[in-house]
């Protein structure tokens, strides 16, 4: 019996794997546990999965990929027509062997002196798992984040799958502010007089918001009530969103939650003592990385707490001394208007169908679509 057969199986399998730490894995600006967690609890309908090369292993996934989730906004005739006819759906989804996974900011891969094994390895495992593209996604491209040598290894990673014949487009664009300011006022000052007046305003107009700061391993979450109603929140933001692609389970979230040792920090925004949002952020080194927000509409929207959980996220990397606010893929257009600076990403795509090829690669730039959005936002 196979383990994606018996889910018990593989995750007593997964408890008998190396934990990422001793996996040597480049770029990865949060705790390794929350690789961890992905590989034992991929979301729901992922198949997590590790491709080795000789002693090394490097984390990847199976998941069904819409290609319409990444098209820019200029296609969007393109989505309205295979909204309205789900027949033809099909046609733009297919199996897929992803290196990484969703939940790091970039691709990891382990630090290897040549790539051409492992590129080799994750082509067999992509017909393996019978999927009909492999991507490399997220890799970074020059980024302030990383050390030299990682940035050196991905333009390493990156020449070489394009020498097998992988397509290389442009990524998403990762939201970042480094913490060059004593204060959120001084912050604020490098920020239009209208938008400073609009963040006041919101500011001002959200004083009944309370915030709560927990930490990872806390007890309050090892109440399964408490567990569930921030789940159901995370659930709530998923379903609002445009960009549906993975859905953590509960489990990953219990196990991210519940351990102390990644040094996460919950911050619960209450009002009249009754949660309405939150925001799960990790300390790792000199940043703090936003991973996860859960809200309770309309009351969150109303509360202004997209808006209130950036600059107190801010604030709170003052307070302790860090040099980077690392904010996620996410809404780049909005987090432009908050002040955000962006580093891109490529992703190296490999297409095992040629037919499928050939009818893809002159629409490449389709799939292009952050560095547009942020041109766009400051004109």
């Amino acid at each position: 019996m196979s383990s994606s057969s018996n889910p018990a199986l593989g995750q007593l399998q997964r408890s008998l794997e190396p934990s990422a730490s001793e996996l040597g894995l480049l770029n990865v600006l949060e705790p390794e546990y929350l690789i961890d967690a992905f590989m034992t609890y991929p979301p729901l309908d992922f198949k997590s999965i590790f491709v080795s090369v000789d002693t090394a292993r490097a984390p990847a996934f199976k998941a069904i990929f819409d290609l319409l989730t990444t098209l820019d906004q200029d296609a969007e005739q393109i989505r309205s027509f295979f909204k309205n006819f789900a027949f033809f759906k099909r046609f733009v989804s297919f199996p897929t062997l992803f290196v990484g996974t969703t939940a790091t900011e970039y691709s990891n891969y382990p630090d290897l002196s040549d790539y051409k094994g492992l590129i080799s390895a994750l082509l067999k495992e992509c017909k393996v798992q019978d999927a009909q593209l492999l991507i490399v996604k997220d890799v970074p491209e020059k980024s302030p984040l990383l050390t030299e040598r990682e940035n050196q290894k991905a333009e390493q990673l990156l020449k070489q799958c394009q020498e097998q014949g992988f397509l290389l487009l442009e990524g998403q664009a990762l939201a970042y502010v480094p913490i060059d300011f004593s204060s959120v006022d001084q912050y604020m000052m490098r920020l239009s007089k209208s938008r400073r007046k609009e963040f006041r305003k919101k500011l001002k107009e959200s004083s009944r918001v309370v915030v709560e700061e927990l930490s990872c391993g806390a007890r309050a979450f090892l109440d399964d009530n408490f567990l569930d109603l921030m789940y159901r929140m995370y659930e709530n933001v998923y379903q609002q969103s445009e960009i549906h692609f993975d859905i953590l389970s509960r489990e990953f979230f219990a196990a991210v939650l519940q351990d102390a040792s990644g040094n996460g920090k919950v911050f619960c925004y209450r009002v009249d003592g009754k949660l309405i949002g939150y925001n799960i952020c990790f300390v790792r080194g000199d940043r703090l990385v936003d991973k996860y927000v859960g809200f309770v509409y309309p009351q969150a929207r109303e509360a202004n707490l997209y808006f209130i959980s950036w600059f107190y996220n801010l604030e709170y990397a003052v307070r302790n001394k860090l040099k980077y606010y690392i904010a996620g893929w996410t809404d780049p257009a909005v987090k432009a208007s908050l002040g955000a600076s962006f580093t891109m990403t490529r992703h190296a795509v490999f297409i095992r169908n040629p037919i499928l090829r050939a009818i893809l690669t002159p629409f490449k730039h389709l799939f292009e679509s952050d560095s547009a959005i942020l041109e766009k936002s400051s004109t």
